[in-house]
């Protein structure tokens, strides 16, 4: 059933057995659509037709969701569901919920490349954890979202499947590496999006496209099956949502303790699917800006986040300049080395093999040649400024109840740019400079939330701010988030125009 099927399908063609599903459908929350389909006033079928009808309109220009499952599939799965409904059995949370799974995650029986051609056809034989949380809750798996080769970079390009598109100007990047998640959360062709993230992946893509991110904290959101489950502590799933109450339904599907994953936290994941409405009168915000001039900015983009920290005032908190302790320029030589010592380790099989080394992009090829250019020594002073890291929080933490920064140093470049080479007049020395502002929190550990923070540069396009919380501190972070959130109702308001004013 191709594309031109699925529209007639929605059109209520032949075999149609409801009415064709309302556009509204698509625009309901993810909260409001699981309730809805609770009480059987919307099918999954409705649902799965809705959001495959969007997905061919709008995927081809935007190139949101890769690897795309036969739509007669999808709708007998959800037939399926609906007939489980209709016995009072319903799968979970996400039950007849269409949704892509980011293209890093394994997914049993779907193609899962990474980006990278030297995973082109890569059919995995299990779903990782996170996945299997999700299908397990009732999600019906479409596709994949699209994502930079091996995730690397913030800008989702492959020579798999091509470039991502910003959902508010297809000239511009998506960001990345969860460009394809926030594209598609934006142009709602998913009810809910799902990424990872080590340098803002999560992040910077949300920021991005005027959705929301959460990096949770370390063993917030486990990552099983692992071979190195005590020195990787850097990368993270969690969940990408258009509201931060569909965030934090996603996040009770995905966190939990797992007895492979020694690091996993134990609460119970049921707390963030409870009422986010917190009073924040009194309580601190502490912004970091440019951490004290040290990071390149691009021209207006301090100012546009700064106008959004007006919101917070709105909701009764109070905000103050902050600093941290560790200088900027260690935590950075910190970052990298780490990086190269978790990215590069995960890639050196593939560029020991020279038939293998010469299909892989130069970044990724940097990161392996940093691994073996490290000593015992450099990993033992990364160690120790890491620790450095988490102190200068902490400390900060004494003072603010939430510290904020930018969720990237530049807005969304051109889309046939690799990567920023400068930003106002300073060189970038590598593929991820320009995202140094993520990397901080990475480095601690920390929950950090990216929240949209208006509409900025020459091109009037999506910008956003991580509002970073203490150690563990995530159901803190998502309900200042959701306050943040009723203070700024320009947020859902303000469409990406190929949504025209009645999709």
């Amino acid at each position: 059933m191709g594309a031109a099927a699925v529209a007639a399908y929605a059109a209520g063609g032949a075999g149609a057995v409801f009415a064709r599903p309302s556009d509204d459908v698509l625009d309901l929350s993810a909260v409001d659509l699981a309730a809805a389909i609770r009480k059987r006033s919307v099918s999954a079928r409705d649902t799965m037709t809705a959001y495959l009808s969007r997905l061919s309109a709008l995927n081809p220009r935007f190139n949101a969701i890769v690897s795309s499952v036969d739509p007669d599939l999808l709708l007998r799965q959800a037939a399926a569901q609906d007939e489980d409904a209709a016995k009072g059995r319903f799968h979970g949370p996400l039950h007849g919920f269409p949704h892509a799974v980011k293209d890093t995650a394994p997914v049993r029986g779907m193609r899962s490349t990474q980006g990278s051609p030297l995973l082109r056809d890569n059919v995995p034989a299990a779903d990782s954890l996170v996945v299997s949380r999700m299908r397990n809750a009732g999600a019906i798996f479409t596709g994949k979202t699209n994502v930079p080769e091996f995730a690397l970079g913030s800008h989702s390009y492959n020579p798999v499947f091509g470039v991502t598109r910003n959902a508010y100007d297809p000239r511009k990047s998506a960001g990345g590496s969860s460009g394809g998640s926030a594209v598609a959360l934006a142009l709602r062709m998913t009810p809910l999006g799902d990424g990872s993230d080590f340098g803002g992946s999560l992040r910077n893509p949300a920021g991005w496209n005027n959705v929301f991110g959460f990096r949770p904290s370390f063993g917030r959101v486990p990552s099983a099956p692992s071979s190195d489950v005590f020195s990787q502590t850097y990368a993270t799933s969690g969940p990408m949502a258009r509201t931060v109450a569909d965030l934090a339904l996603m996040l009770s599907v995905q966190a939990g303790a797992d007895p492979r994953a020694p690091f996993s936290l134990k609460d119970d994941p049921a707390i963030f699917a409870q009422p986010l409405a917190r009073d924040w009168t009194g309580r601190r915000i502490g912004w970091l800006g440019d951490l004290g001039g040290a990071l390149p900015m691009e021209a207006g983009l301090l100012e546009a986040c700064e106008r959004a920290l007006s919101a917070f005032q709105a909701i009764g908190m109070r905000v103050d300049p902050a600093t941290l302790e560790e200088p900027a320029e260690t935590m950075w030589r910190t970052a990298v080395t780490l990086r190269h010592l978790s990215v590069g380790d995960d890639l050196r099989a593939y560029a020991a093999d020279p038939a293998k080394r010469a299909m892989m992009k130069p970044e990724a090829l940097w990161e392996v040649e940093g691994f073996k250019q490290l000593t015992p020594e450099r990993i033992a002073d990364a160690q120790a400024g890491r620790t450095r890291i988490y102190e200068a929080f902490r400390k900060a933490f004494e003072q603010f109840d939430f510290l904020v920064l930018p969720t990237a140093q530049v807005f969304p470049f051109d889309v046939e740019q690799h990567w920023p080479r400068e930003i106002a007049g300073t060189p970038m020395d590598s593929y991820h400079r320009w995202m140094e502002v993520t990397l901080p929190a990475t480095m601690a550990g920390l929950p950090a939330l990216a929240v949209p923070a208006g509409f900025g540069g020459p091109d009037e396009l999506p910008l956003g701010l991580q509002i970073i919380g203490p150690t563990h501190a995530d159901l803190a972070v998502l309900q200042v988030a959701h306050a943040y959130e009723q203070a700024s109702p320009w947020i859902a308001t303000r469409r990406p125009p190929a949504l025209g004013t009645d999709a």
